[in-house]
């Protein structure tokens, strides 16, 4: 088995909103989209060690050993302190997990899973680590039923697809903004290549799911509703979920965005039905 490593923020055990079913979730850190609305902007960045973090962990679970940051977990209570004052949107507290790690806490819970959800930051950034560990749970044959689901932002190229596509089962992708200029200012990246990876994962049966972004007074997913409703009419009956911005949790700018509120939200998928969209639509639970 491969003892390739990939950086954990953090995994979860048991989830039912990561993918169909009870699923074990593992959050990668690093991504290469800078979005003023990510909920977990902790997850953005690499940590370099700077020790900024360290004269505010109240528990003294931080601690420099050499030129490294080193958590305590056993000390920590928590409270976030640390991800509140790095300035490089990244974490002390991440640890280094092997492809045989994951998998053994994978087979641990396995009779109660349905699968496994790779998500991040941008999980596909560590693409050598996910098709290993994709790779082990189809080779297993105790985990071989366990569905391989990837949530991305897209942006990987067809290349990286090509590789990845023949041990997953599906990936969830984010649609964040339609015209380029407000897909830029949201993401920090050009659309073309989402785009493409829609186009591409579609073709191949491997799209799980398509999420739209609303986000009142700054995304246009709505006002190129019909250009959106033809796209998703080209990728086929595939499962669309509208997510409401919230501000919990978002730093900068976005503290002072407005939250979608239902009626907006629903409005969107009454457009999107209204010029044709025949996928299935899903909204946030109230």
């Amino acid at each position: 088995m491969s003892s390739l490593q990939a950086s954990v923020s953090r995994l979860l055990t048991f989830s039912c909103v990561d993918g169909p079913g009870n699923r074990l979730v593992l959050f990668l850190q690093g991504c290469n989209f800078r979005c003023p609305s990510c909920h977990n902007p902790h997850t953005i960045g690499e940590c370099d060690h700077c020790g900024d973090c360290l004269a505010v962990c109240p528990s003294g679970a931080l601690s420099r050993v050499g030129q490294r940051v080193i958590w305590d977990e056993a000390l920590c209570t928590q409270c976030d302190a640390c991800l509140d004052v790095c300035p490089r949107s990244a974490s002390p507290k991440v640890g280094e997990m092997s492809v045989e790690q994951v998998v053994a806490v994978v087979r641990r819970y396995a009779p109660l899973l349905t699968g496994i959800t790779v998500s991040g930051g941008e999980a596909t950034l560590r693409l050598p680590f996910l098709v290993a560990l994709f790779g082990a749970i189809k080779g297993e044959a105790d985990l071989a039923h366990l569905t391989c689901l990837v949530d991305s932002n897209g942006f990987l190229a067809e290349a990286g697809w090509r590789r990845l596509l023949p041990v997953c089962d599906g990936v969830m992708v984010d649609l964040k903004a339609w015209k380029e200029s407000v897909h830029l200012s949201l993401t920090g990246r050009s659309r073309g290549r989402v785009h493409d990876s829609l186009r591409l994962l579609a073709r191949a049966g491997k799209l799980a799911e398509v999420r739209l972004l609303h986000i009142p007074g700054q995304s246009d997913l709505l006002e190129h509703c019909a250009e959106l409703a033809s796209l998703l009419a080209e990728l086929g009956p595939v499962p669309v979920r509208i997510n409401g911005f919230r501000r919990h949790g978002v730093r900068g700018e976005a503290r002072l965005w407005s939250s979608a509120t239902p009626s907006e939200l629903a409005q969107f998928a009454d457009a999107l039905r209204d010029r044709g969209c025949r996928s299935p639509i899903g909204l946030p639970a109230l």
